[in-house]
């Protein structure tokens, strides 16, 4: 384990993807991983991945990477919903620390910069019984509606 310094933080656009230290795979499997019992399929989270980075200039989204001693400690998938006024303009699809460096400060590292990089609201989906639930009431996030689906 690691000490609770800061970790590196960068902004992953579809420009900089190259140049980021993470590859499409890797974010994938990254997220899956770690994302424990919250994850998605691998397919799902490629497909908010690549949706996040289809277009320049971060119009349909983002990633952050969090790395610590060269090692990718936490990932956020952030997803432009292009729906501002009545549906926030931001959805954070995904967010996932490193399971070594839990508790380290690196979750709240990477929520702090998905707000500063976002321009108006954010919302997110979590699980009433997900950890991570106090992570984001302890950066601002409230709850208002009670999701609701219809399975088909």
């Amino acid at each position: 384990m690691s000490d609770k310094a800061s970790a590196d933080i960068t902004v992953i656009t579809k420009e900089n993807l190259s140049t980021s230290g993470v590859t499409l795979e890797q974010a994938v499997a990254f997220l899956h991983d770690h994302l424990e019992e919250f994850r998605d399929t691998p397919a799902a989270i490629e497909n908010a991945i690549r949706f996040a980075l289809s277009a320049n200039n971060r119009e349909k989204g983002f990633l952050i990477a969090a790395h610590k001693g060269g090692e990718l400690a936490g990932l956020v998938v952030m997803n432009e919903t292009g729906m501002d006024g009545y549906v926030p303009p931001h959805f954070l699809v995904y967010i996932a620390v490193n399971r070594n460096f839990r508790k380290q400060g690196i979750g709240k590292q990477l929520m702090k910069t998905a707000i500063s990089e976002t321009k108006g609201d954010i919302s997110l989906h979590v699980e009433y019984d997900n950890p991570a639930k106090k992570l984001y009431e302890a950066v601002g996030f409230t709850s208002k509606y009670a999701e609701m689906r219809l399975p088909r």
